[in-house]
């Protein structure tokens, strides 16, 4: 076994490979980027060692820094974690050639696997089932558009040494795929320093299913059973889970098989995970393969009772694998949710800050059965930057079925705290409980057809929104008595509290009355519907848990104005509670109108400009290319929205701009 293993990572996967090393009594040694210099897994490894500049390139990426750092700790073996150099051959070669383990596979499985091109050929020979396509490097827009046409649309551009969603169209028609093969080159380009590109069919309906593989250095290959990652958006996963509720157990075998026989065609070991796009009748083809820990893997940690981290430990220490396939059993229902630093009511852009609130659920079995897990990187304080991928954290939920971990992930959820920075708690709350999903009718469409205009927060119904109002009514009650006690008065003032009040919600009035009880409340509606509110809310509590006539309810609480904010189950509504006549009088108010900004382009995340497309005095057509925003490794690109004349150019190239700052204006 070994004695020192450097974490060739950052965030909350440094913290995850921290966590086993430390419980099999390894010494662990964190590297660090300027941007990261006070970050949770510098703090919790034994050491840590700066390792360059904020930019990745130059930190994170720059294989002669990790070298130096590994030298200079005398670490013995090195675990890269996902993402940054876990699957670059030439990485692995150079730990090798010093006599340092990867903890990973060998460096001709990551080398035939990582170039998307050469690992279709090698499955296709392997016997495994592959997307019709162009396998050969296209050189240009025009050529590529010449292959779509072949193949047929719509069609998937993709960059041969991309993951996560990087370098990634879809094009329905010529101009798409144009714009898609730029696109597609220049974000390969700058995070994987390769812009070859290839383009396959793409399969519509289809479900992205994937099996996680796991080898030893003496030839033994099993598979772990398999993970849905059909929740996508941009071609990024948001929510999985294990099993797949598609998949029969014959579909699972045959998956099962192929992967296994993938992995033996190129003499894998290590974990890896074998992708593929399953379609509405079970047909199965192979994506690619990710030679390396996936960031979904606590999924399947927790329906096999494996510890995959500690498994590649071991097998990169030269140790025999400690199963055998006929001993996987896969047990109960897992679900993780990403949570991102990106705003859902901003289209999902990037968003930087510093957490001024994180408070996750407890990682606890609870009494239902189910468990909750939460791998993070970051704490209360973290600072959220631009330099990285937006991924705070991974929420997880086991039970011993389905909807009871859906329950659990939805409640989870509920306890979730995160305030400073825009992120996507909401819309993982609307997902969880959206029928659609319950059902398990999934694809890789699923939000782009759910969300079709976007997340603008899950829209109450009749039942849910009268739970919010009896909420915000308590909370009222409560603000109301305590200000009686602050003015001095006895407790038989109480009664001055008045009892009728007007809740509007989403502008829509509810007339009630509010009667104390025995440690709760009565909130009794006008058509006589009557809710009992109990909690242990307190002003100034920014989270508690409601119970509502018997159903418990976790609900996050905060003054808005005059109102009371109040969020839960993706729904981010704001509740006024005034007097009748108070009422009356706000009814006539006017509106505040939003500030004109009709003639700007404003940068809608905080990022980089790469490129500015026009000049001054330019005109320009509905959907011409304005200007391209680099934020957290993406490329956004802006588009004119009606006809118009630049007026002015507010910003360079290679300027970093903050949300809503000016990049042109029009006249």
């Amino acid at each position: 076994m070994f004695n020192k293993i450097l974490i060739a990572n950052r965030g909350e996967i440094a913290c995850r490979i921290i966590k086993t090393a430390k419980k099999l009594g390894i010494v662990t040694v964190a590297i660090y980027s300027d941007a990261d210099r006070d970050a949770l897994h510098v703090r919790q490894a034994d050491e840590a060692v700066h390792v360059g500049p904020a930019a990745s390139p130059q930190s994170y990426l720059s294989i002669a820094n990790v070298l130096d750092a590994v030298k200079a700790t005398g670490a013995d073996a090195v675990h890269p974690g996902y993402g940054f150099l876990s699957e670059n051959a030439n990485f692995a070669d150079a730990l090798q050639a010093k006599g340092v383990a990867f903890i990973g596979p060998p460096p001709v499985a990551i080398e035939a696997m990582g170039d998307k091109i050469t690992s279709k050929k090698i499955a296709a020979s392997a016997g495994v089932s592959t997307v019709p396509g162009h396998m050969g490097l296209i050189e240009n827009p025009e050529e590529a558009v010449r292959i779509a046409s072949q193949i047929g649309f719509p069609v998937m551009i993709k960059a041969s040494a991309g993951g996560g969603g990087k370098g990634m169209r879809i094009a329905w028609n010529e101009d798409e795929t144009r714009e898609g093969f730029r696109s597609s080159r220049n974000e390969a380009r700058n995070a994987f320093g390769d812009e070859r590109i290839f383009i396959e069919k793409f399969i519509t309906e289809p479900r992205h299913i994937e099996i996680q593989v796991l080898g030893d250095q003496h030839g033994n290959l099993i598979y772990l059973g398999e993970r849905e990652c059909s929740i996508q958006r941009r071609n990024q996963k948001i929510i999985e889970e294990a099993p797949s509720p598609f998949l029969d157990e014959a579909t699972r075998r045959a998956m099962g098989e192929q992967a296994v026989a993938l992995a033996k065609a190129v003499g894998y070991y290590s974990a890896g995970t074998v992708e593929f796009i399953v379609d509405c009748d079970c047909n199965f083809y192979f994506l690619e393969m990710n030679t390396r820990l996936q960031v979904e893997h606590p999924v399947t940690e927790l329906i096999t009772g494996l510890d995959l981290v500690e498994e590649m430990i071991r097998v990169a220490a030269g140790e025999k694998l400690r199963i055998g396939q006929e001993d996987v059993r896969l047990n109960g229902w897992a679900i993780e949710s990403r949570l991102y630093a990106e705003d859902p009511y901003r289209n999902f852009l990037p968003s930087i800050g510093r957490l001024t609130r994180y408070r996750p659920p407890a990682e606890e079995q609870r009494a239902d059965g189910s468990l909750i897990r939460n791998d993070t990187g970051v704490v209360e304080g973290s600072e959220i930057s631009m330099y990285y991928d937006p991924m705070i954290a991974k929420l997880c939920a086991w039970a011993p079925d389905r909807p009871t971990a859906i329950r659990a992930m939805s409640e989870a959820l509920d306890d979730f705290e995160v305030e400073g920075i825009g992120h996507n708690l909401p819309f993982l709350s609307a997902v969880m409980n959206h029928p659609r999903f319950q059902e398990g009718r999934l694809s890789t469409a699923f939000i782009a057809e759910e969300f079709p205009d976007g997340f603008s927060g899950a829209v109450p119904g009749d039942a849910d929104a009268r739970k919010l109002v009896a909420v915000a009514a308590y909370t009222n009650w409560k603000i109301q008595h305590r200000n009686i006690l602050i003015s001095g008065t006895v407790d038989n003032d109480r009664r001055r509290v008045p009892q009728n009040w007007i809740v509007t919600l989403n502008d829509q009035a509810f007339s009630l009355t509010v009667r104390d009880e025995e440690n709760s409340i009565a909130v009794i509606f006008d058509d006589g519907m009557r809710l009992i509110v109990a909690s242990d809310w307190l002003p100034g509590r920014s989270h508690a848990v409601f119970a509502i006539s018997g159903e418990s309810l976790s609900i996050k609480t905060a003054r808005s104005g005059t109102g009371h904010r109040l969020r839960w189950r993706g729904m981010d509504v704001v509740a006024h509670v005034r007097s009748p006549r108070i009422a009356e009088l706000a009814r006539l108010m006017p509106k505040r109108q939003p500030p004109d900004t009709s003639k700007l382009l404003l940068c809608p995340m905080p990022g980089v400009v790469t490129t500015i497309a026009v000049s001054e005095g330019d005109p320009v057509e509905v959907g011409q290319i304005l200007a391209t925003i680099e934020a957290m490794k993406m490329e956004n690109v802006l588009r004119a929205e009606r006809r118009a004349t630049i007026k002015r150019i507010a910003a360079k190239a290679g300027a970093s701009l903050a949300v809503d700052e000016p990049i042109l204006e029009f006249e």
